[in-house]
């Protein structure tokens, strides 16, 4: 958010916020009164319980002892002074979540981003580095963008942008960042979660190139809202933006289709408000983005925390690999001196209503045929207007097409179909169990897979995804495409057998063995419900 912008912003997110809550209601209205004790006591009752969650420190304690008395306060104040405290949480939690940017950090960190994360991604040690001068390397082979990048770029131009992004890692919006730059598109605004924030560099840079904060464990309704109307509006102001609507990481490694969308909902909203506002460019479309990893860093943590969400005991991960510098150089230095690759996809874009979208911005529905999205929003007098309900469904449909294109856009690795194809071999020779056991029975398992069966069955894969790519519902790494079966195959052992602290699955001899059952299941998660199981 540019500084200039900042006091509008606060102001209009702090105004529309009281106003969704107040209504019409006058200071005397008792519908209204109990509305606004109804979600003060809601708010002091959460934040209470995060602050009291957290480790004692003089500015807990302070946090702490201003909500006691809020709470103390709340009972005993005038409808009026309850107003008041409304408006004190709405100005904290925007003035907590703005976002910034700066153009004179952008351009620096655009002109540091390429070396830095090349040398990052290229795993360099500063001796080698310094022997490789004048001849930088290059990320060109290592961080690929491809998919539909000219035709978001011309979208770019009639209206604002809404980036969907699946999401495996913390070094996504790294990646991202990367991609647009390398895309010549507009940096986005997006919320990152405020734990990433705790390194002062990263911070820093965060922040001045649109990053605002999100803090996952602030639960109350409140909170929401004002992070739906900063969107928003910035949205409103031409700010293109970012959303994971998975949420979080996808922590079972699945391309994600039960999509979390009261975020992408801010797209409708910024297009009625637009309209309203006789916006020269009122469009907003919504584009998806596919990241594909061949190796993730946080794998070992987001699969033991999807089998506790199973079993009902998830929590939210705040401290992984990715906090952990040294994981991030062996995780780099691991997959890059092993040649792979990571994947970023533009897939084809959509309208906030779930249409699809051709090169001059033009709605079309699932025949081709032109829409005007302008007679969705309008009521009988022909005006644009906000109708909750009628928005939800809209976004509903919007999340079906961007889950559409998810599975479409996802782009197969060997570590994903390898961990597919011997998570199914071996399920059916342990019939009958549940998944908690065979995971236990997979590791245990002594008399392993044959190279032999595994390489013609890797052959029948490779052919069946060939022939899913060529009709579009799924992509394919076309370097490894043109490899053998075996070759697929030991491309796929190699990568398993050197990032993780103990292998996926380790060849001996002419067979093959499962050693951590959990990364297997989480690898093998990327390549299900595209019908593999069939040739297996």
């Amino acid at each position: 958010m540019k500084l200039k912008d900042k006091e509008k912003v606060l102001t209009l997110v702090k105004e529309r916020v009281c106003r969704d809550i107040l209504g019409d209601g006058d200071i005397e209205d008792t519908a209204t009164n109990r509305r606004v004790e109804g979600i003060l006591g809601e708010t002091i009752f959460y934040e209470l319980a995060r602050v009291e969650a957290e480790k004692k420190t003089r500015s807990q304690k302070k946090a702490r002892q201003m909500l006691l008395a809020r709470r103390s306060k709340l009972f005993k104040t005038s409808p009026w002074g309850r107003r008041v405290m409304l408006s004190d949480f709405i100005e904290e939690f925007a003035t907590e979540v703005l976002g910034n940017f700066d153009e004179r950090v952008y351009g620096f960190a655009t002109k540091v981003l390429p070396l830095g994360l090349s040398t990052l991604l290229n795993a360099m040690s500063p001796r080698k580095l310094a022997r490789s001068l004048p001849n930088l390397p290059s990320i060109d082979d290592r961080a690929v963008v491809n998919g539909e990048v000219e035709m978001v770029k011309t979208l770019e131009k009639k209206g604002t942008i809404i980036y969907a992004p699946t999401h495996l890692s913390n070094l996504d919006s790294i990646i991202i960042g990367y991609g647009l730059y390398a895309a010549g598109l507009r940096p986005a605004t997006y919320g990152a979660g405020i734990n990433l924030f705790s390194n002062p560099m990263m911070s820093y840079f965060m922040h001045n190139l649109g990053a605002y904060t999100v803090d996952r464990k602030k639960k109350c309704s409140l909170y929401k809202s004002v992070l739906k109307e900063y969107a928003t509006v910035s949205m409103e102001l031409g700010y293109p933006n970012l959303f994971f609507p998975g949420g979080t990481r996808a922590r079972s490694g699945e391309v994600e289709t039960k999509l979390k969308l009261g975020l992408l909902g801010c797209g409708v909203r910024a297009y009625i408000n637009r309209l309203k506002n006789n916006h020269e460019q009122p469009n907003v479309y919504v584009v998806p983005i596919n990241l594909s990893y061949q190796m993730v860093l946080e794998a070992d943590s987001l699969i033991n925390d999807h089998l506790k969400d199973r079993g009902k005991s998830r929590s939210i991960i705040t401290d992984d690999e990715f906090a952990q510098p040294k994981r991030i150089y062996d995780f780099v230095q691991s997959i890059f001196e092993l040649d792979a690759r990571i994947i970023m996809t533009f897939g084809k874009p959509l309208d906030p209503f779930g249409n699809a979208v051709d090169a001059d911005g033009i709605s079309r529905d699932k025949h081709g045929r032109e829409v005007d999205t302008t007679r969705y929003i309008v009521n009988r007098q022909g005006e644009p207007c906000h109708n909750v309900q009628r928005d939800q469904e809209y976004t509903r449909e919007l999340g079906e097409g961007l889950s559409a294109a998810y599975m479409k856009g996802n782009t197969l690795m060997s570590t994903h179909l390898l961990a597919l194809i011997v998570f199914v071999l071996l399920r059916r020779r342990h019939k009958g169990v549940d998944l908690y056991r065979f995971l236990r029975e997979a590791r245990l398992d002594d008399e392993g897979l044959s190279m032999t069966e595994l390489e013609r069955v890797v052959g029948k894969v490779q052919e069946r995804a060939v022939l899913l790519a060529a009709e579009g519902k799924l992509r394919i790494d076309p370097r490894l495409a043109a490899l053998n079966a075996h070759a697929y195959l030991m491309n796929g052992l190699k990568h398993f057998g050197i990032y993780h602290a103990t292998p996926v699955i380790e060849r001996r001899g002419d067979r093959v063995f499962v050693i951590d059952s959990k990364l297997l299941l989480y690898y093998r998660n990327r390549a299900i419900n595209y019908g593999f199981e069939e040739v297996i």
